[in-house]
């Protein structure tokens, strides 16, 4: 019923800059929120930043100060601008929206395919 296409990601050095864009497709549902979690080689998925409906934010401590999450409602839509990148943040990055569908009135959540964001020291 909803899709989540992710891109973005790429190979970056250290102290440089990506911008991640998620979009939600489909119909007969509306976004609660939307997120972004990354997972890297040896440890646990984590949420790094979140974007509720009501237009809250908020961040893993890690990036606090160099990520900023955004939304364009009209394109259902969530960006995560992140810089002053440390290789410590290279993973697997991942986009999650909770929605709510009309009818039968239910929450999912859905995740985009990932996408890998290496950064060199």
């Amino acid at each position: 019923q909803v899709q989540l296409v992710e891109s973005g990601g790429g190979l970056v050095q250290a102290g440089g800059s990506l911008r991640l864009s998620c979009a939600a497709s489909g119909s007969a549902f509306s976004i609660n929120s939307m997120g972004w979690y990354r997972q890297a080689p040896g440890k646990q998925r984590e949420l790094v930043a979140a974007s509720t409906s009501g237009g809250t934010t908020s961040y893993t401590d890690s990036v606090k100060g160099r990520f900023t999450i955004s939304r364009d409602i009209a394109k259902n839509t969530v960006y995560l601008q992140m810089n002053s990148l440390k290789p410590e943040d290279t993973a697997i990055y991942y986009c999650n929206a909770n929605i709510t569908t009309t009818w039968p009135r239910r929450k999912y959540d859905y995740w985009g395919q990932g996408t890998q964001v290496t950064v060199s020291s």
